[in-house]
């Protein structure tokens, strides 16, 4: 399988200086402004900060090529490193609602924003949805899990940033036509902004979680039809298979073939493998052939 993390790394490392002079200009229109909507979303741009430098931790170690202490590859690693992305989002949608829900005991604090600060969100924006599409092309051309959940962690700020710049904009024109209330729309849209956050956590977490556990990556039913296909075999039982389709798949089985000797048999075995890497790939294939007697009807375990 090519090793791609020389170019994950370049992505992840430009992403990283993208999302500090992000997160720089966050912090500093939410202090000149005092916005806890605002403030909030910088605290969010940390953990994208965050995710870049565990994405290259991660990436380091994740040579999906084996070597003798790790037979099956080490991509195990980066679906490690997005479960972190998905711990970080969950830190970030606690902080942005104990936020929230102190402002609304505690009080609104006055907020004043001038169109130069929302000048810099609308650069905030365009840096965003640039990052976002950006490891979004280039996670899926090189199937590249961390810089997938990443750009899903960017897809949130966008319209997180999305939310503030629509409540900092009302606070403004709030300000210039003298109607106070439209201050707490700062406070209101921290919670949607929460909730987009969690929403992208739970995406990472629940496309990296089959690949940990090992869970069937292709129906046996499947696997079955494709074996069978091949002239010369017979009988195909205890399939199994784990990993991730379109990442790196193993599939095992236990095959009967119709042939007089060895030789006839691992022809047989290799156009089986050939089909199944054809349609599945990339795929390691592990076939166990076995004598007439021990046909069986179980597909798999």
């Amino acid at each position: 399988m090519q090793d791609n993390r020389a170019e994950v790394r370049r992505v992840l490392l430009l992403t990283l200086g993208l999302n500090l002079t992000v997160m720089g200009l966050k912090g500093f229109v939410g202090f000149v402004t005092g916005s806890l909507s605002l403030q909030a979303d910088a605290l969010h741009s940390v953990t994208d900060s965050a995710n870049n430098i565990l994405g290259l931790v991660a990436s380091n170690f994740s040579s999906p090529r084996p070597d003798r202490d790790h037979p099956y590859g080490h991509q195990k690693y980066e679906a490690l490193g997005a479960l972190g992305i998905a711990a970080f989002l969950g830190i970030a949608c606690f902080e942005i609602l104990q936020n929230a829900i102190a402002r609304l005991f505690e009080g609104l604090n006055p907020i004043e924003v001038s169109a130069i600060e929302l000048g810099f969100l609308l650069v905030v924006l365009g840096i965003n949805i640039f990052v976002a599409f950006y490891e979004r092309r280039v996670g899926k051309r090189v199937g590249s899990p961390i810089l997938i959940a990443d750009a899903k962690h960017t897809m949130s700020d966008i319209w997180v940033t999305i939310a503030v710049l629509g409540g900092l904009f009302g606070v403004w024109q709030g300000g210039l036509w003298g109607w106070p209330q439209f201050q707490w729309l700062d406070v209101v849209l921290s919670f949607p902004v929460a909730l987009l956050v969690f929403w992208s956590g739970w995406e990472v977490l629940k496309e990296n979680l089959p690949w940990l556990v090992d869970r069937m990556a292709i129906a046996p039913e499947t696997i079955y039809e494709v074996a069978t296909s091949v002239p010369g075999v017979r009988n195909c039982h205890a399939i199994a298979s784990r990993g991730v389709l379109g990442r790196q798949v193993f599939i095992e089985m236990h095959l009967i073939v119709d042939a007089p000797d060895v030789e006839t048999a691992h022809k047989i075995t290799e156009k089986v493998e050939t089909l199944l890497e054809k349609r599945f790939a990339p795929a390691r294939i592990l076939i166990h052939v076995e004598p007439p007697r021990y046909q069986s009807d179980r597909l798999s375990y």
